[in-house]
């Protein structure tokens, strides 16, 4: 365990949530989910005292020229308070993992064998400026055994904290212990100290942009799940019906671009007719198409796109557009350019679609639908802490059973090696 007198800014917290933890562990689901329940309900209460604060962060980070990208994720409004409750709720509708058998079995010698899912303990999660992770991941936290430890942007810090504020108050009354949500100190220096928290803190999550996760998973002592960033394409075959094409391009890009599932790249089979069509449906949307040179001979709305183009995640009214001359070459586009997070194909050909779930390395992959859907809500996790990218323990939406380790229980009588 470090000093914790070399934690100056989060070493109380963190020697709260350790104790806060040990309770966690062994709490029965019923009480984790009247906790929950209570404050879905007190957020919702207590709507007019969040808005509050994320009008002065969203009035401040508007003044300093935040893209509006950015003040978007920040921004809640009644309708988004009721949906980060909603997904409160949700949890408690969930299984509680701990405790799961994963697997079990009975030795020669007679021993019993069960590997049982068990809390991380504490989970250290840094993100930007999205309020809604913080009671996202306060809940995941506590329905699944663990004490969280929050690091949200300064731009949310006034959010954060009013919404910290509700949730531990009503979850001490529910009968959590204190130090089950801590939120931290939102500078520099605490992402730092969480780093180097190893033997008070368990695991660190980043969720945000790539120079975040970059800094974390450079410098953290601390185990970490990485999380990604969502350079996502959309692959378009010959074999695509024109309509369903049309319809799931349009809103893996639109229908909220500044979050990471939303698409950032088109590619498109050289021998589809509707290109023109396809191109026109972005463009009357309001997007600004950077494409190849067939792409641009398709449509006079199309700029010339770089390879910076390629490697972007735009998280605005962009979208790159390359047409390829088949999907071998969509795949290889994919690996050299993508992020791993969700790739989507459209397509009547099964064996383009098997073709294309084989080939490309991705936590997600979509078929015939849109890259929006990779979320934990819509697959049915509840709420999440983010889509994991990497390859070891965790991929896709990270929910429940994520955040989750196993021990092994072995049960004998008397038995001797």
């Amino acid at each position: 365990m470090p000093d914790v007198s070399s934690l100056p800014l989060i070493g109380a917290a963190a020697l709260r949530a350790r104790a806060a933890a040990r309770v966690l562990r062994t709490l029965p689901t019923d009480v984790k989910d009247a906790a929950l329940a209570a404050m879905a309900d007190a957020l919702v209460e207590r709507t007019d005292e969040v808005l509050a604060a994320n009008a002065a962060d969203v009035d401040a980070a508007a003044a300093d020229g935040t893209p509006e990208s950015v003040l978007d994720r920040l921004r809640l409004d009644a309708g988004r308070v009721a949906g980060v409750a909603t997904a409160l709720r949700d949890l408690v509708a969930l299984p509680d993992p701990v405790g799961d058998v994963v697997r079990g079995s009975r030795l020669p010698n007679g021993l019993q064998l069960r590997q049982v899912r068990v809390p991380l303990g504490v989970v250290g999660i840094i993100y930007e400026a999205r309020p809604n992770v913080t009671v996202d991941a306060a809940g995941l936290c506590l329905k699944s055994g663990n004490a969280a430890l929050l690091r949200g942007s300064a731009s949310a810090f006034r959010t954060n904290t009013a919404l910290v504020t509700i949730l531990t108050e009503t979850a001490e009354k529910a009968g959590l212990p204190a130090g089950s949500v801590e939120l931290l100190p939102a500078d520099r220096a605490s992402v730092g100290e969480l780093l180097n928290a190893r033997g008070l803190v368990d695991v660190v999550i980043p969720r945000g942009g790539a120079s975040l996760i970059e800094r974390v998973v450079r410098e953290s002592t601390v185990p970490v799940i990485e999380t990604g960033v969502g350079n996502c394409h959309v692959y378009v075959d010959a074999s695509a019906d024109a309509a369903i094409a049309e319809a799931i391009v349009l809103n893996s890009k639109t229908h909220r671009v500044s979050v990471c599932n939303s698409a950032e790249t088109l590619l498109v089979h050289r021998d589809v007719p509707f290109l023109p069509r396809l191109l026109s449906a972005l463009a009357d949307a309001g997007v600004t198409l950077h494409g190849d040179d067939a792409a641009r001979a398709a449509h006079d709305a199309v700029v010339p796109a770089t390879d910076e183009d390629w490697a972007t995640e735009y998280l605005s009214m962009d979208m790159a557009v390359r047409v390829v001359d088949d999907l071998p070459a969509a795949l290889e586009h994919i690996a050299q350019w993508g992020s791993g997070h969700s790739e989507a194909i459209v397509a009547d050909s099964a064996s383009a679609v098997a073709d294309f779930t084989a080939g490309v390395d991705a936590a997600a992959v979509l078929v015939n639908a849109s890259t929006r859907f990779t979320d934990g809500g819509e697959f049915g996790f509840g709420a999440e802490i983010g889509i994991s990218t990497q390859k070891l323990h965790a991929r896709g939406p990270l929910g429940l059973p994520e955040l989750t380790s196993t021990t092994y229980v072995v049960t004998g009588n008397g038995h001797t090696r």
